[in-house]
């Protein structure tokens, strides 16, 4: 009999489904002490510590050492996020197989990926509010044009992201967890965030270059600092990375 089933006995919109996953994804990483030891707690101290003591010289070309070092800590954040917790955070997941019993669920593979990448982008907003409201209160004075701050930001999630799903869907959880941590303090030394890459030998430059968070942090800090139109240098290596990082995500991510 036609009508007999209510409510219909089938899957959600899949665009209800990817919500729901996010709003529950975005809620896991804030009760998750350790990320936000990793994505509030760390960059915050660091902006501080940077921008009030004299510990390394700093390019302030007459302003604030806030100036410079800002923008940085804002690109530490988004590798934070986007990198470091996440690819821990999914290593684990397919670990423990939750991510196979998700994947045999009505939501979609993409719905997922999506719903994790809304998640991560929802705690980036949480950062950049914080530490903007914190920067300010240390005589930041910020220039340039937001939207293409929010341009080189959303390029650098997807950079930063696609290379922690591709950790994360490669190797062990404990190879992930170690790898992804010693990732995050390398490219925080030398990926021009608090330390300017003029510190480094020469013949390192040129490779510290072309680290997706150095365009980041060069890219933010010749808007936010200098008030320079779209840096496309440092947005087309952003662009390259993202590319890469989330095709070979999609190739070799392995969901068990």
């Amino acid at each position: 009999m036609n009508g007999a089933y209510a409510p219909a006995p089938k899957a959600a919109p899949a665009g209800r489904m990817v919500a729901a996953q996010a709003a529950l994804e975005l809620r896991m990483m804030l009760r998750h002490g350790e990320q936000l030891l990793l994505t509030v707690v760390i960059p915050t101290l660091l902006l501080v510590l940077f921008s009030a003591v004299d510990v390394v010289e700093l390019p302030v070309d007459g302003g604030e050492r806030v100036d410079f070092v800002a923008p940085g800590v804002l690109a530490l954040a988004v590798l934070s996020t986007a990198f470091t917790g996440q690819a821990i955070a999914t290593g684990f997941e397919r670990r423990y197989g939750v991510l196979k019993r998700l994947g045999a669920s009505p939501l979609p593979r993409w719905g997922l990926l999506t719903a994790k990448t809304l998640a991560v982008v929802g705690v980036e907003l949480l950062q950049v509010a914080l530490l903007s409201a914190v920067a300010l209160g240390l005589g930041w004075s910020p220039q340039g044009n937001w939207a293409v701050v929010a341009l080189l930001l959303v390029v650098g999630t997807a950079a930063f992201s696609g290379l922690g799903l591709l950790m994360a869907g490669t190797l062990r959880a404990e190879a992930t967890l170690a790898a992804a941590n010693l990732v995050f303090v390398l490219l925080l030394l030398g990926g021009g965030v608090v330390v300017p890459l003029e510190r480094f030998p020469e013949a390192a430059q040129g490779v510290l270059d072309v680290l997706p968070v150095t365009a980041l942090s060069d890219g933010l800090r010749d808007v936010l600092q200098h008030g320079a139109g779209v840096p496309w240098g440092d947005l087309g290596i952003l662009t390259a990375w993202a590319a890469v990082a989330l095709t070979a995500a999609a190739r070799f991510f392995r969901w068990e």
